[in-house]
Protein backbone atom coordinates (compact mmCIF):
# COMPACT_ATOMS: atom_id res chain seq x y z
CA UNK A 1 0.00 0.00 0.00
CA UNK A 2 1.74 3.31 -0.66
CA UNK A 3 -1.61 5.43 -0.56
CA UNK A 4 -2.91 7.10 2.75
CA UNK A 5 -5.82 9.06 3.29
CA UNK A 6 -4.78 13.03 4.03
CA UNK A 7 -4.02 13.61 7.26
CA UNK A 8 -2.71 9.80 8.03
CA UNK A 9 1.59 9.61 8.95
CA UNK A 10 2.63 7.01 6.54
CA UNK A 11 5.01 4.98 7.97
CA UNK A 12 7.43 2.54 6.22
CA UNK A 13 9.00 -0.06 8.05
CA UNK A 14 12.18 -2.22 7.74
CA UNK A 15 13.22 -4.89 9.73
CA UNK A 16 14.82 -8.47 8.74
CA UNK A 17 13.04 -10.48 11.20
CA UNK A 18 9.64 -11.18 9.81
CA UNK A 19 8.21 -12.27 12.94
CA UNK A 20 9.41 -8.70 14.43
CA UNK A 21 8.04 -7.05 11.43
CA UNK A 22 4.41 -8.17 11.27
CA UNK A 23 3.95 -7.16 15.01
CA UNK A 24 5.13 -3.42 15.10
CA UNK A 25 2.99 -3.06 11.43
CA UNK A 26 -0.07 -4.92 13.23
CA UNK A 27 0.45 -1.93 16.33
CA UNK A 28 1.35 0.64 14.00
CA UNK A 29 -2.12 0.32 12.08
CA UNK A 30 -4.01 -0.13 15.20
CA UNK A 31 -3.73 3.79 14.88
CA UNK A 32 -6.09 5.46 12.75
CA UNK A 33 -3.73 8.56 12.27
CA UNK A 34 -1.04 5.83 10.89
CA UNK A 35 -0.36 3.84 7.82
CA UNK A 36 2.26 1.66 6.93
CA UNK A 37 2.83 2.36 3.27
CA UNK A 38 5.42 -0.26 2.58
CA UNK A 39 8.35 -2.35 4.37
CA UNK A 40 11.88 -3.72 3.39
CA UNK A 41 13.90 -6.39 4.85
CA UNK A 42 17.66 -4.93 4.02
CA UNK A 43 19.41 -1.70 3.35
CA UNK A 44 19.11 -1.78 -0.50
CA UNK A 45 14.99 -2.66 0.02
CA UNK A 46 15.02 0.05 2.38
CA UNK A 47 16.37 2.94 0.69
CA UNK A 48 14.71 2.06 -2.27
CA UNK A 49 11.12 2.03 -1.00
CA UNK A 50 11.34 4.60 1.09
CA UNK A 51 12.22 6.50 -1.98
CA UNK A 52 9.69 5.01 -3.95
CA UNK A 53 7.12 5.59 -1.20
CA UNK A 54 7.91 8.74 0.58
CA UNK A 55 6.54 8.80 3.73
CA UNK A 56 6.11 11.00 6.11
CA UNK A 57 8.58 8.29 9.19
CA UNK A 58 10.85 5.59 7.90
CA UNK A 59 10.91 3.05 11.19
CA UNK A 60 13.98 0.68 10.95
CA UNK A 61 15.98 -1.91 12.60
CA UNK A 62 20.05 -0.92 12.96
CA UNK A 63 21.52 -4.48 11.65
CA UNK A 64 20.00 -6.02 8.73
CA UNK A 65 21.40 -7.45 5.23
CA UNK A 66 24.15 -7.23 4.27
CA UNK A 67 26.55 -7.37 6.50
CA UNK A 68 24.69 -6.82 9.81
CA UNK A 69 26.28 -4.01 11.06
CA UNK A 70 24.09 -0.89 10.71
CA UNK A 71 22.55 -0.66 7.60
CA UNK A 72 19.35 0.58 9.68
CA UNK A 73 21.00 4.08 10.37
CA UNK A 74 23.05 4.06 7.11
CA UNK A 75 20.01 3.72 5.36
CA UNK A 76 17.71 6.44 7.26
CA UNK A 77 20.20 9.41 6.81
CA UNK A 78 20.39 7.66 2.80
CA UNK A 79 16.42 8.51 2.65
CA UNK A 80 16.99 11.59 4.73
CA UNK A 81 19.34 13.12 2.13
CA UNK A 82 16.80 11.94 -0.95
CA UNK A 83 13.77 13.52 0.96
CA UNK A 84 14.97 16.30 3.72
CA UNK A 85 11.92 16.24 6.66
CA UNK A 86 11.77 12.43 7.01
CA UNK A 87 11.15 11.69 10.71
CA UNK A 88 13.45 8.49 11.43
CA UNK A 89 12.70 5.66 14.61
CA UNK A 90 15.18 3.68 14.96
CA UNK A 91 14.36 0.07 17.01
CA UNK A 92 17.28 -1.20 18.57
CA UNK A 93 18.03 -3.84 21.13
CA UNK A 94 21.13 -2.65 21.68
CA UNK A 95 20.82 0.08 24.66
CA UNK A 96 24.65 1.28 24.08
CA UNK A 97 24.80 5.00 23.76
CA UNK A 98 27.53 4.23 20.55
CA UNK A 99 24.54 3.31 17.86
CA UNK A 100 22.46 6.74 18.98
CA UNK A 101 25.69 8.70 19.15
CA UNK A 102 26.55 8.12 15.55
CA UNK A 103 22.50 8.70 14.95
CA UNK A 104 22.61 12.26 16.10
CA UNK A 105 25.77 13.11 14.97
CA UNK A 106 24.52 15.49 12.45
CA UNK A 107 21.51 16.85 14.58
CA UNK A 108 18.55 15.20 16.81
CA UNK A 109 15.24 16.83 14.93
CA UNK A 110 13.11 14.13 13.60
CA UNK A 111 14.99 11.37 15.22
CA UNK A 112 14.32 9.04 17.49
CA UNK A 113 16.04 5.65 19.44
CA UNK A 114 13.60 3.14 20.94
CA UNK A 115 14.91 -0.32 22.25
CA UNK A 116 12.62 -2.92 21.26
CA UNK A 117 11.98 -4.33 24.94
CA UNK A 118 9.91 -1.32 25.48
CA UNK A 119 8.05 -0.55 22.65
CA UNK A 120 4.98 -2.36 23.57
CA UNK A 121 4.52 -0.34 26.85
CA UNK A 122 1.91 1.84 26.20
CA UNK A 123 2.46 3.92 23.35
CA UNK A 124 5.76 4.51 23.16
CA UNK A 125 6.08 3.85 19.65
CA UNK A 126 3.56 5.41 18.80
CA UNK A 127 3.83 8.54 20.14
CA UNK A 128 7.57 8.60 18.95
CA UNK A 129 6.62 8.39 15.47
CA UNK A 130 4.27 11.25 15.75
CA UNK A 131 7.18 13.31 17.59
CA UNK A 132 9.54 12.90 15.05
CA UNK A 133 6.85 13.04 11.80
CA UNK A 134 6.58 16.74 13.44
CA UNK A 135 10.52 17.58 13.49
CA UNK A 136 10.76 15.79 17.32
CA UNK A 137 13.68 13.74 19.23
CA UNK A 138 12.36 10.58 20.65
CA UNK A 139 15.06 9.00 22.87
CA UNK A 140 13.94 5.61 25.12
CA UNK A 141 14.95 6.73 28.82
CA UNK A 142 17.67 4.03 28.66
CA UNK A 143 19.45 5.58 26.11
CA UNK A 144 19.19 9.39 27.23
CA UNK A 145 20.35 8.19 30.65
CA UNK A 146 23.29 6.55 28.98
CA UNK A 147 23.96 10.00 27.08
CA UNK A 148 24.41 11.88 30.19
CA UNK A 149 25.42 9.53 32.69
CA UNK A 150 28.52 10.96 34.20
CA UNK A 151 32.02 9.47 33.95
CA UNK A 152 33.54 8.34 36.56
CA UNK A 153 37.53 7.01 36.39
CA UNK A 154 37.78 5.02 39.70
CA UNK A 155 40.42 7.49 41.05
CA UNK A 156 42.90 7.55 38.29
CA UNK A 157 42.74 11.06 37.45
CA UNK A 158 43.47 14.30 39.64
CA UNK A 159 40.57 16.45 40.45
CA UNK A 160 41.59 18.91 37.67
CA UNK A 161 41.51 16.15 35.59
CA UNK A 162 38.00 14.85 36.89
CA UNK A 163 36.81 18.39 36.41
CA UNK A 164 37.32 17.97 32.64
CA UNK A 165 35.85 14.88 31.97
CA UNK A 166 32.92 15.26 33.92
CA UNK A 167 32.67 18.71 31.70
CA UNK A 168 32.21 16.52 28.24
CA UNK A 169 30.27 13.74 29.63
CA UNK A 170 28.01 16.41 30.29
CA UNK A 171 28.36 17.31 26.46
CA UNK A 172 29.86 20.58 27.07
CA UNK A 173 31.01 22.01 23.72
CA UNK A 174 35.08 22.44 23.65
CA UNK A 175 34.74 25.56 22.76
CA UNK A 176 31.99 26.39 25.89
CA UNK A 177 34.66 24.66 28.05
CA UNK A 178 38.12 26.53 26.39
CA UNK A 179 36.27 30.09 27.10
CA UNK A 180 35.20 29.12 30.44
CA UNK A 181 38.87 28.45 31.24
CA UNK A 182 40.37 31.10 29.51
CA UNK A 183 41.86 28.79 26.77
CA UNK A 184 42.38 27.97 22.82
CA UNK A 185 40.18 25.23 22.13
CA UNK A 186 42.60 23.50 20.50
CA UNK A 187 44.82 23.55 23.66
CA UNK A 188 41.09 21.95 25.64
CA UNK A 189 40.80 19.76 22.96
CA UNK A 190 44.71 17.78 23.53
CA UNK A 191 43.47 17.93 27.22
CA UNK A 192 40.84 16.04 26.41
CA UNK A 193 42.24 13.39 24.14
CA UNK A 194 45.16 13.57 26.87
CA UNK A 195 42.91 12.66 29.51
CA UNK A 196 41.21 9.93 27.82
CA UNK A 197 44.68 8.08 27.09
CA UNK A 198 45.04 8.52 30.83
CA UNK A 199 41.87 6.96 31.54
CA UNK A 200 42.66 4.17 28.96
CA UNK A 201 45.74 2.71 31.05
CA UNK A 202 42.88 1.80 34.24
CA UNK A 203 41.03 0.39 31.76
CA UNK A 204 41.45 -3.61 31.88
CA UNK A 205 41.80 -6.23 29.44
CA UNK A 206 38.81 -6.63 27.83
CA UNK A 207 36.74 -3.42 28.68
CA UNK A 208 38.29 -1.08 26.16
CA UNK A 209 35.04 -0.58 24.86
CA UNK A 210 34.55 1.69 27.11
CA UNK A 211 37.45 4.41 25.78
CA UNK A 212 35.92 3.78 22.49
CA UNK A 213 32.64 5.02 23.61
CA UNK A 214 34.03 7.91 25.55
CA UNK A 215 35.80 9.05 21.72
CA UNK A 216 32.65 8.38 20.35
CA UNK A 217 30.80 11.01 22.42
CA UNK A 218 33.42 13.40 22.36
CA UNK A 219 33.92 13.09 18.68
CA UNK A 220 29.59 13.69 18.36
CA UNK A 221 30.08 16.70 20.55
CA UNK A 222 32.06 18.26 18.95
CA UNK A 223 30.58 17.60 15.54
CA UNK A 224 27.41 18.92 16.21
CA UNK A 225 28.92 22.26 18.35
CA UNK A 226 28.60 24.24 15.17
CA UNK A 227 24.79 23.60 15.14
CA UNK A 228 24.58 24.76 19.14
CA UNK A 229 23.44 21.32 19.97
CA UNK A 230 24.66 19.10 22.80
CA UNK A 231 23.06 15.78 24.44
CA UNK A 232 22.30 17.45 27.61
CA UNK A 233 19.42 19.49 25.59
CA UNK A 234 17.70 16.24 24.82
CA UNK A 235 16.38 16.39 28.38
CA UNK A 236 14.53 19.58 29.81
CA UNK A 237 17.59 22.30 30.90
CA UNK A 238 18.74 21.27 33.94
CA UNK A 239 16.75 18.31 34.95
CA UNK A 240 19.58 15.93 34.44
CA UNK A 241 21.76 17.95 36.51
CA UNK A 242 19.32 18.24 39.56
CA UNK A 243 18.80 14.66 39.15
CA UNK A 244 22.11 13.93 39.73
CA UNK A 245 23.45 16.06 41.85
CA UNK A 246 20.39 15.33 44.62
CA UNK A 247 19.52 11.74 44.03
CA UNK A 248 15.69 12.09 44.24
CA UNK A 249 13.49 9.02 43.95
CA UNK A 250 10.41 8.15 41.50
CA UNK A 251 7.81 9.75 43.04
CA UNK A 252 9.16 12.16 45.34
CA UNK A 253 7.38 15.59 45.15
CA UNK A 254 9.07 18.87 45.23
CA UNK A 255 6.65 21.90 45.81
CA UNK A 256 7.52 24.84 44.02
CA UNK A 257 6.54 28.46 43.03
CA UNK A 258 7.29 28.60 39.55
CA UNK A 259 5.32 30.67 36.00
CA UNK A 260 4.11 28.24 33.45
CA UNK A 261 3.96 29.33 30.02
CA UNK A 262 1.69 27.58 27.48
CA UNK A 263 1.37 28.47 23.63
CA UNK A 264 -0.62 27.37 20.98
CA UNK A 265 -0.78 27.98 16.70
CA UNK A 266 -4.42 29.92 16.45
CA UNK A 267 -5.66 27.85 13.71
CA UNK A 268 -3.49 25.22 13.20
CA UNK A 269 -6.08 22.39 12.26
CA UNK A 270 -7.25 24.31 9.31
CA UNK A 271 -3.14 25.01 8.39
CA UNK A 272 -2.91 21.15 8.85
CA UNK A 273 -5.73 20.37 6.78
CA UNK A 274 -4.57 22.15 3.67
CA UNK A 275 -0.54 21.92 4.03
CA UNK A 276 1.87 19.77 2.62
CA UNK A 277 2.66 17.54 5.82
CA UNK A 278 6.40 17.49 4.90
CA UNK A 279 6.22 21.27 4.52
CA UNK A 280 4.39 21.85 7.90
CA UNK A 281 7.04 19.22 9.99
CA UNK A 282 8.99 21.58 8.20
CA UNK A 283 7.36 24.75 9.51
CA UNK A 284 6.89 23.08 13.31
CA UNK A 285 10.27 22.21 13.26
CA UNK A 286 11.64 26.37 12.54
CA UNK A 287 8.46 27.20 15.05
CA UNK A 288 9.81 24.67 17.93
CA UNK A 289 13.66 25.70 17.46
CA UNK A 290 12.21 29.72 17.66
CA UNK A 291 10.24 28.98 21.07
CA UNK A 292 13.17 26.55 22.61
CA UNK A 293 16.04 29.62 22.06
CA UNK A 294 13.29 32.16 23.34
CA UNK A 295 12.51 29.73 26.69
CA UNK A 296 16.31 29.21 27.33
CA UNK A 297 17.42 32.74 26.74
CA UNK A 298 15.49 33.48 29.89
CA UNK A 299 16.36 30.82 31.85
CA UNK A 300 13.37 28.93 31.37
CA UNK A 301 12.50 25.16 30.98
CA UNK A 302 11.24 23.50 27.80
CA UNK A 303 8.84 20.95 29.38
CA UNK A 304 7.23 19.11 26.42
CA UNK A 305 6.45 19.81 22.66
CA UNK A 306 2.61 18.29 21.70
CA UNK A 307 1.59 19.08 18.42
CA UNK A 308 1.73 22.93 17.82
CA UNK A 309 1.76 23.48 22.06
CA UNK A 310 4.53 24.11 23.68
CA UNK A 311 4.26 23.96 27.47
CA UNK A 312 8.11 25.57 29.48
CA UNK A 313 8.22 26.60 33.17
CA UNK A 314 10.38 29.45 35.13
CA UNK A 315 11.74 28.84 38.54
CA UNK A 316 12.25 24.41 37.98
CA UNK A 317 13.81 22.33 38.39
CA UNK A 318 16.12 25.34 39.44
CA UNK A 319 13.83 27.68 41.98
CA UNK A 320 14.50 31.69 41.10
CA UNK A 321 12.58 34.64 42.30
CA UNK A 322 12.20 36.45 39.33
CA UNK A 323 10.31 33.45 37.40
CA UNK A 324 7.84 35.53 36.38
CA UNK A 325 9.57 38.81 34.64
CA UNK A 326 11.61 35.58 33.00
CA UNK A 327 8.42 34.45 31.58
CA UNK A 328 6.80 37.81 30.40
CA UNK A 329 10.24 38.33 28.49
CA UNK A 330 9.82 34.92 27.19
CA UNK A 331 6.20 35.49 25.92
CA UNK A 332 7.31 38.81 24.09
CA UNK A 333 10.27 37.17 22.47
CA UNK A 334 8.10 33.99 21.26
CA UNK A 335 5.76 36.56 19.70
CA UNK A 336 8.85 38.59 18.04
CA UNK A 337 10.83 35.54 16.56
CA UNK A 338 7.42 33.90 15.37
CA UNK A 339 6.88 37.45 13.73
CA UNK A 340 10.22 37.45 12.20
CA UNK A 341 10.05 33.74 10.70
CA UNK A 342 5.78 34.53 9.53
CA UNK A 343 7.66 37.09 7.26
CA UNK A 344 10.04 35.26 5.78
CA UNK A 345 7.13 32.46 4.68
CA UNK A 346 4.72 34.59 3.75
CA UNK A 347 7.26 35.81 1.20
CA UNK A 348 7.57 32.04 -0.20
CA UNK A 349 3.84 31.66 0.04
CA UNK A 350 3.58 29.65 3.49
CA UNK A 351 0.90 29.68 6.07
CA UNK A 352 1.88 32.07 9.10
CA UNK A 353 1.37 30.85 12.55
CA UNK A 354 -0.24 33.11 14.86
CA UNK A 355 0.73 32.51 18.89
CA UNK A 356 -1.72 32.71 21.54
CA UNK A 357 0.16 31.98 24.92
CA UNK A 358 -1.25 32.27 28.78
CA UNK A 359 1.02 32.92 31.60
CA UNK A 360 -0.04 31.78 34.99
CA UNK A 361 2.35 31.90 38.66
CA UNK A 362 1.74 29.77 41.87
CA UNK A 363 2.76 27.16 43.37
CA UNK A 364 3.07 23.52 41.19
CA UNK A 365 4.27 20.19 42.66
CA UNK A 366 7.50 18.93 40.97
CA UNK A 367 7.73 15.08 40.63
CA UNK A 368 9.90 12.28 38.90
CA UNK A 369 6.94 10.12 37.84
CA UNK A 370 6.64 6.57 36.05
CA UNK A 371 8.51 3.67 36.19
CA UNK A 372 12.32 2.53 36.27
CA UNK A 373 12.16 2.08 32.78
CA UNK A 374 10.23 5.24 31.93
CA UNK A 375 10.62 8.68 33.41
CA UNK A 376 9.09 12.00 32.98
CA UNK A 377 10.16 15.36 35.30
CA UNK A 378 6.31 16.61 35.41
CA UNK A 379 4.54 19.39 36.85
CA UNK A 380 1.31 19.30 38.49
CA UNK A 381 -1.25 21.80 39.80
CA UNK A 382 -3.91 24.08 38.98
CA UNK A 383 -1.06 26.38 38.08
CA UNK A 384 -0.26 24.06 35.19
CA UNK A 385 -3.99 23.77 34.55
CA UNK A 386 -4.98 27.25 34.16
CA UNK A 387 -2.14 28.01 31.95
CA UNK A 388 -3.67 26.42 29.20
CA UNK A 389 -6.79 27.70 29.89
CA UNK A 390 -5.67 31.22 29.76
CA UNK A 391 -3.68 30.87 26.37
CA UNK A 392 -7.25 29.83 24.98
CA UNK A 393 -8.35 33.56 25.71
CA UNK A 394 -5.83 35.09 23.38
CA UNK A 395 -5.75 35.97 20.13
CA UNK A 396 -3.16 35.33 17.76
CA UNK A 397 -0.21 37.42 19.39
CA UNK A 398 -1.86 38.02 21.85
CA UNK A 399 -0.49 36.94 25.79
CA UNK A 400 -2.99 36.32 28.55
CA UNK A 401 -1.20 36.74 32.12
CA UNK A 402 -3.20 35.52 35.55
CA UNK A 403 -3.77 37.96 38.29
CA UNK A 404 -1.03 36.01 40.23
CA UNK A 405 0.98 36.82 37.76
CA UNK A 406 0.71 40.06 37.26
CA UNK A 407 1.03 40.42 40.97
CA UNK A 408 4.41 38.76 41.05
CA UNK A 409 6.36 41.27 38.20
CA UNK A 410 8.48 43.74 39.85
CA UNK A 411 8.44 46.01 37.05
CA UNK A 412 5.03 47.97 35.23
CA UNK A 413 3.45 46.40 32.40
CA UNK A 414 0.54 48.01 30.60
CA UNK A 415 -2.21 45.18 30.68
CA UNK A 416 -6.06 45.62 29.29
CA UNK A 417 -8.26 43.76 31.73
CA UNK A 418 -10.61 40.89 30.70
CA UNK A 419 -13.79 40.38 31.92
CA UNK A 420 -14.03 37.59 34.50
CA UNK A 421 -13.83 34.12 32.92
CA UNK A 422 -15.28 31.11 33.76
CA UNK A 423 -12.61 28.40 32.78
CA UNK A 424 -13.41 24.78 32.36
CA UNK A 425 -11.97 23.11 36.13
CA UNK A 426 -12.86 26.46 37.89
CA UNK A 427 -16.09 27.05 40.34
CA UNK A 428 -15.37 30.72 40.41
CA UNK A 429 -14.84 33.33 37.55
CA UNK A 430 -10.60 34.22 37.08
CA UNK A 431 -9.26 37.48 36.64
CA UNK A 432 -6.78 37.59 33.73
CA UNK A 433 -5.02 40.48 32.00
CA UNK A 434 -4.06 40.82 28.10
CA UNK A 435 -0.39 42.18 28.24
CA UNK A 436 -0.55 44.89 26.02
CA UNK A 437 3.57 45.48 25.03
CA UNK A 438 6.24 45.58 22.45
CA UNK A 439 9.32 43.21 22.45
CA UNK A 440 11.93 43.54 24.91
CA UNK A 441 15.27 41.97 24.84
CA UNK A 442 15.73 39.00 26.97
CA UNK A 443 18.62 40.97 28.33
CA UNK A 444 16.45 44.47 28.98
CA UNK A 445 14.37 44.86 31.59
CA UNK A 446 10.75 46.23 30.17
CA UNK A 447 10.06 49.64 30.84
CA UNK A 448 7.34 50.97 32.29
CA UNK A 449 4.56 51.30 30.04
CA UNK A 450 1.96 54.29 30.14
CA UNK A 451 -1.49 54.16 28.92
CA UNK A 452 -4.54 56.45 28.62
CA UNK A 453 -7.28 53.79 28.72
CA UNK A 454 -9.23 53.57 31.85
CA UNK A 455 -9.24 49.42 31.78
CA UNK A 456 -5.79 48.94 31.54
CA UNK A 457 -3.68 48.91 34.36
CA UNK A 458 0.44 49.33 35.21
CA UNK A 459 1.42 46.20 36.98
CA UNK A 460 0.24 47.47 40.70
CA UNK A 461 -2.14 45.25 42.93
CA UNK A 462 -5.28 44.75 40.17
Amino acid sequence: MNDAPVGVIKVFLADDNLIVREGVRALINRHPDLAVVGVAEDYDGTVAGATQAEPHVLVTDIRMPPSFHREGIDAAKEVRKRHPGTGVVILSQYDDPEYAVSLLSEGSAGYGYLLKDHIAEGNQLIEAIRTVATGGTALDPAIVEALVRPVTSSGELNESEEALLALVAEGKPIKAIAASRGLPAEAVDAEVEAVFLKLAQGVSAGNQGALHQLRLLHQAIVDREEQGETLSRLLPGGIAEKLRLEGRRIGETERMEVTVVMSDIRSYSAIAEHADPSQLAGQLNTHRAAMNHAILGEGGTVMQFVGDAVMAVFGAPVSTQDHAERAVGAALQMHSLQDEINERWLAEGLPEFGLGIGLSTGEVAAALLGSEERLEYTLVGDTVNLSQRLQQLGSAGETVLSEATLRALSFKVETVALDPQLVKGRDTPVLAFKLVAHYQSPTTTPESATSSSPASTQGDTP
